[in-house]
């Protein structure tokens, strides 16, 4: 009998753990590996011509005149990277380098490209992430393991624009968690300042906030295997990957931007991520704007804010 009840316990245990592990292969794939990822090229350029009529003209101008240039480099793991860029209207050397959100491309943020290229006459770099657009890779790396590729950009971005150029990172969504975990980095010098707009505080708490609404779960014990299993495949692991602790180290201008409807990467996050950063900093709250549409709804304001900012620290 005693044996019968510790070979049903066994069982029991070893089916319970490879429902976990199984439920945690599950969650990663759902995390990093998503259907809508950002690969379809054609159907980006049509979402922003439609999302944003005002960029048809600079589109078709870039397309006509061969503008939007690609350039590809290889990461250390040889991983091929792509990112396109566009010089400014007269020689500069104020540059954006621009950084896109989850499941999106670099084609997708030409909506700041435009504002930095257009509006404020800067020339502009926009990488494709891991998994995103040209870019090789299996998974998304959620700004973790992007911030060492943004770093390679930022290091080639003088062989495109000159010697002398002076440059912002602005990222939106998980491009706005890249850029702050960039910014813990020891950066070059000609990088001047960062604009993170709507960024998640770290990949754990963004995953527990996704795990408790889309599926009414807490964060023990799937959380926890599922941020193991992302360490054995991808050589990080959740709790690591946090914007938050990488911009205390930051001493350069940041002007953190989120929107007061946000319930994606909610609202109180930036208000822990601006408590927590050195100055120099600004923060702008824009009323009314759900998650990663401040500029959408706010094209005017938002130009404004970003054209003051890095006037004071791009010359």
């Amino acid at each position: 009998m005693k044996r019968k009840l510790t070979l049903s316990i066994s069982i029991l245990v070893l089916v319970l753990t490879a429902s976990l592990i199984g439920g945690g292969f599950y969650m990663l794939d759902f995390s990093l590996r998503p259907e809508n990822r950002g690969k379809n090229l054609e159907t980006s350029f049509r979402f922003m011509r439609s999302r944003y009529p005002h960029l048809c003209p600079w589109l078709d101008s870039l397309q006509q005149n061969h503008a939007l240039r690609d350039t590809f480099i290889s990461a250390p793991d040889g991983i091929r990277m792509h990112a396109y860029y566009a010089r400014a209207a007269h020689p500069t050397r104020k540059t954006a380098i621009i950084i896109h959100g989850y499941t999106d491309n670099a084609i997708r943020m030409l909506h700041i490209g435009y504002l930095y290229n257009q509006d404020l006459d800067f020339n502009i770099l926009l990488p494709d992430l891991r998994y995103s657009g040209l870019t090789e890779g299996d998974a998304f790396q959620m700004g973790w393991l992007d911030r060492k590729d943004v770093l390679q950009w930022i290091d080639t971005a003088p062989s495109i624009f000159g010697d002398s150029l002076q440059a912002v990172v602005h990222g939106i969504s998980m491009g706005a968690a890249t850029t702050m975990m960039v910014s813990g980095e020891k950066v070059p010098s000609y990088i001047d300042c960062f604009v993170e707009d709507c960024g998640y505080t770290s990949v754990w708490d963004q995953f527990k906030k996704e795990l408790k609404e889309e599926f009414g779960l807490p964060a023990f014990p799937l959380l926890y295997i599922t941020s193991w299993l992302c360490q054995w495949q991808n050589g990080w692991n959740f709790q690591e990957a946090s914007a938050l602790t990488q911009i205390v180290r930051c001493h350069k201008p940041m002007l953190f931007i989120h929107g007061d409807k946000d319930d994606f990467v909610p609202t109180r996050m930036v208000y822990q991520l601006y408590d927590t950063k050195p100055q120099p900093k600004q923060l702008w709250i824009v009323e009314g704007a759900e998650h990663a549409t401040s500029y959408l709804r706010e094209r005017e304001a938002y130009t404004k804010k970003i054209k003051d900012f890095t006037d004071k620290y791009v010359r």
